[in-house]
């Protein structure tokens, strides 16, 4: 008896120091991570500026048919008061994405409104550059040519719909603040039963990872920004260089938030969640479309490094998985002292969700499967460096970087 009582006893002490090593990180992610959890910030109302800058968008767009029309239609017909010129860049689309742009841009413009549209063609890709980057280089050139005194650029993505008021309260915030850039979160789509776990998870992730109120506070050194709506001081880009100075980052929104928070200690950028004000139009009902979208960057996020990779793993395997699989398992091992801990763990990990699945108009009981989630994100993580051992690293579009 005393023989078997050792290694049970044993097991249940490491069990304990597992559990109670969940609930230290936990503790620390709900208290001391700038309180991303709380998904608080969005975009207010801000006071109309004495005059409304002129802005141009670049559009990079790369076989999308399918959303063009609307996130055309989106951008000719918005309420901005100003000058707004759009600049879509063909970026080698093999489908009819420069057609139907161009048939969604006529008459679309709203009554009173100075807009203007504009379609070319990206030239092929030189080595050293990413696909979007490349594009977005060739639309910043173009608007230099046709909107030399836009004040801001907004860099958007073809399949991001903004409201109609958008770009005028984005503007109206940057010029109250003085922000170097200004971006937001769109909403995305969390359609069947994959888009419904994996994309609220996949949104708490990115905050976990670049809190927005540390990106919003020009004293902390986190930095972050949302690719498909991004409203850039003209100035701010010119300092670092441009589009250039990221070429070959697939994390290329957050590489360029760095860059401009960088430019001086004063400088401010800010980063929101959307709820009406921005919506992808990205098909996320299946698992291998979520599987794809993660894997092109994930190994990438970790800086290529085995070593990150296994402690991320770890990490999530600590943080994640191991307070319900104490909790389950409870028949094998009888130890409460763990389980209290793994309960309370388990307790605060949904209590920090439940903000991003309410953003989402997901129940709340939803968070207990954020477990699940995470353990499929993990799976995505170790999968993205496997592509990237086979040479397939950042493949998106027919294209491999």
């Amino acid at each position: 008896m005393a023989e078997d009582a050792f290694p049970r006893k044993w097991s249940q002490m490491d069990l304990t120091l597992i559990a109670a090593a969940a609930l230290g990180a936990w503790l620390y992610l709900a208290l001391f991570r700038g309180q991303f959890w709380r998904a608080s910030e969005r975009l207010n109302d801000a006071p109309a500026p004495s005059h409304w800058p002129e802005i141009v968008a670049v559009i990079p767009a790369r076989d999308e048919a399918a959303t063009i029309s609307a996130v055309i239609a989106a951008h000719m017909g918005n309420d901005y008061p100003g000058t707004f010129s759009i600049i879509l860049v063909d970026d080698g689309s093999t489908d009819s994405t420069a057609g139907i742009a161009r048939q969604a841009a006529k008459g679309k413009t709203t009554e009173g409104k100075d807009r203007s549209f504009e379609i070319i063609a990206a030239p092929d890709l030189q080595p050293g550059w990413t696909g979007k980057l490349w594009a977005v280089h060739h639309g910043l050139g173009k608007a230099k040519e046709i909107a030399s005194d836009a004040k801001y650029c907004l860099l958007a993505d073809a399949d991001i719909v903004l409201a109609s008021d958008t770009l005028r309260r984005l503007v109206a915030k940057a010029e109250r603040d003085n922000l170097a850039l200004a971006s937001l979160m769109a909403r995305l789509q969390a359609k069947g039963q994959w888009g419904a776990l994996l994309i609220p998870a996949f949104i708490y992730f990115f905050q976990k990872l670049y809190p927005f109120p540390r990106i919003n506070d020009s004293s902390e050194n986190t930095a972050g920004a949302a690719g498909g709506c991004m409203l850039v001081r003209s100035d701010a880009l010119h300092d670092i260089g441009g589009i250039e100075a990221i070429k070959n980052e697939l994390i290329d929104d957050c590489a360029l938030a760095r860059r401009i928070k960088d430019i001086t200690p004063s400088t401010r950028i800010w980063l929101g969640l959307a709820e009406d004000e921005a919506a992808s139009l990205r098909d996320n009902s299946s698992l291998a479309s979520i599987w794809t979208m993660v894997a092109r960057t994930a190994y990438a996020q970790l800086g290529h490094s085995p070593l990150l990779l296994a402690g991320a793993v770890i990490g999530m395997a600590l943080i994640y998985l191991a307070p319900p699989l104490i909790i389950l398992t409870i028949g094998s091992h009888w130890s409460m002292t763990a389980v209290l801990y793994a309960l309370m763990a388990w307790g605060l990990m949904a209590y920090t969700y439940w903000p991003t699945l309410k953003l989402y108009d997901r129940p709340p009981w939803e968070a207990a499967f954020l477990p699940a989630a995470a353990t499929l994100y993990t799976a995505m993580m170790i999968s993205s460096a496997y592509r990237h051992r086979q040479g397939l690293g950042g493949q998106w579009k027919g294209r491999t970087y």
